[in-house]
């Protein structure tokens, strides 16, 4: 089985802690983030940052629904880390500043994708499906804290 990576970012125009908490906002913000490929968004522990556990479905394709129950850490400042209890999928939020009001988040998706033909494809093809998922999801973001 082959690593499998997917990652976007964007700057937006408001300052790093302001974006920082909007996206550890899990009880609140977070769910308006969210575009139309998640679904069953639902916080079952926590809900603001570190000791988060947040449910969801993801359906990156027509014929891929994942089934995430999101454990939420924060190793460092100005970065999240969702990992996923029922897959080996880790989701890394980092926001920076970026200028005077102004901020840097990158988001970075990891699993183990499967081996043979299936693992080339799923190699090939699921990190741009999954990079347009989180662009849609950092617009919405930008919109959020940009306001």
């Amino acid at each position: 089985m082959a690593q499998v990576e997917a990652t976007t970012e964007r700057v937006v125009a408001a300052d790093a802690e302001k974006v920082f908490d909007a996206l550890a906002d899990y009880s609140g913000t977070r769910e308006r983030l969210l575009p139309e490929h998640f679904s069953e968004y639902e916080v079952r522990e926590g809900g603001d940052g570190e000791g988060t556990v947040v449910h969801w479905k993801l359906q990156a394709t027509s014929k891929r629904i994942r089934d995430c129950l999101m454990e939420v850490s924060e190793p460092t400042d100005g970065e999240l880390v969702e990992k996923d209890r029922n897959s080996s999928m880790v989701t890394t939020w980092r926001v920076t500043p970026a200028g005077e009001g102004r901020s840097r988040v990158v988001v970075t998706t990891t699993w183990k994708g499967a081996g043979g033909i299936g693992g080339f494809f799923e190699k090939t093809f699921a990190p741009k499906g999954l990079a347009r998922i989180y662009d849609a999801m950092l617009a919405k973001l930008a919109a959020e804290v940009e306001k």
